[in-house]
């Protein structure tokens, strides 16, 4: 069986919480079997969708996010459909909006989700993991961290797959962003978006947090959502670029601190 019919299997599939809780709906169904009808508007107008570039891929792709790629620009990167992108976000908000919120936990390690994820959680009582995932948070009842979610939401399935296997084991409904080159393995609901740009993640989760709060009547219009993207950013240090702090800036300093500890291992074998 491929991995893409696996992965549709799964976001179908009905799962039930370990304590006894009434089953958890399907991420795909959440909205009903009448009820989900997706319109030609958009959450947001789809230029801004556009300026943020929360259709810009990698350079590469995977095979489970093949069939949310448009097309490939000549410069080589991958390009995402922003209907699909806004549907998917419709879906995600409803299903979160079944948990109670403390239930739900919202997972970065990568720099520029931390901010968006920190907020979010904020905005709708959710719990919030960024930095570090520390092993067994999910699984360990003994370590200090220890939560029981019924909801994982996941920044990047890469950078976060600790916390994904353990809401797997758990048996707990993942929903991920996922760029072009993202797995889809253990993932029920994939938001296929651009999740390694500043921008692009502020305003997914700015209309993330906007609808969840809509749905748990938090708040009775969008008017009344009073946070701005711009609260959703991270901010770069004085100074820095986005080379210095993104992705690409993480990997040449990692690069260049395990080279230095390289040359130091180096220099001490020479001694001897």
């Amino acid at each position: 069986m491929s991995e893409e019919k696996k992965h549709t299997e799964k976001a179908e599939a009905v799962k039930t919480p370990q304590n006894g809780d009434k089953p958890i709906p399907s991420p795909q169904n959440v909205y009903g079997n009448e009820e989900f009808q997706i319109s030609g508007k958009t959450l947001v107008p789809a230029d801004v969708y556009l300026k943020a570039g929360v259709h810009i891929g990698t350079k590469f792709k995977s095979g489970d996010m093949s069939r949310y790629i448009y097309k490939q620009r000549r410069d080589g990167l991958k390009v995402m459909d922003i209907a699909t992108f806004d549907e998917h976000l419709r879906i995600a908000a409803n299903f979160i909006a079944q948990f109670a919120p403390e239930r739900v936990a919202i997972v970065s390690r990568k720099l520029y989700g931390q901010k968006p994820v920190q907020e979010f959680a904020e905005s709708i009582g959710a719990r919030a993991f960024v930095a570090r995932f520390v092993p067994g948070t999910f699984t360990n009842p003994e370590g200090k961290e220890f939560v029981e979610p019924q909801l994982v939401i996941a920044n990047d399935p890469g950078a976060d797959a600790q916390a994904i296997s353990e809401a797997t084991v758990m048996k707990r409904p993942v929903i991920a962003f996922c760029n072009t080159d993202s797995s889809l393995k253990n993932i029920d609901l994939a938001i296929p978006m651009n999740n390694k740009g500043r921008k692009s993640l502020a305003l997914a989760y700015w209309i993330l947090t906007r609808e969840v709060l809509l749905l748990l009547n938090k708040i009775k219009s969008p008017a009344e959502f009073t946070k701005k993207v711009e609260d959703f950013e991270y901010v770069l240090k004085e100074g820095a670029s986005e080379s210095d702090e993104g992705e690409e800036g993480g990997r040449k300093k990692s690069y260049g601190r395990d080279r230095e500890r390289t040359e130091r291992r180096g220099f001490r074998r020479r001694e001897y």
